[in-house]
């Protein structure tokens, strides 16, 4: 039970894993919130288009 816990997190990805650098967690984390940038860069636009078109301009 206790190894199960130290294994996952909050999104059930692996946290401790031996084999991984430090290197390449920062590069896994990176890629994570470059994701999560782009997602809310995408919402942004969709809401600014809408707010556009709903106001009837070009």
């Amino acid at each position: 039970m206790a190894d199960k816990e130290r294994k996952t997190s909050f999104n059930n990805h692996a946290v401790c894993e031996p084999c991984r650098s430090f290197g390449q967690k920062c590069s896994h984390l990176v890629k994570k919130q470059r994701a999560k940038f782009y997602i809310l860069r995408r919402c942004i636009a969709m809401l600014i288009c809408w707010h556009e078109r709903e106001r009837g301009e070009p």
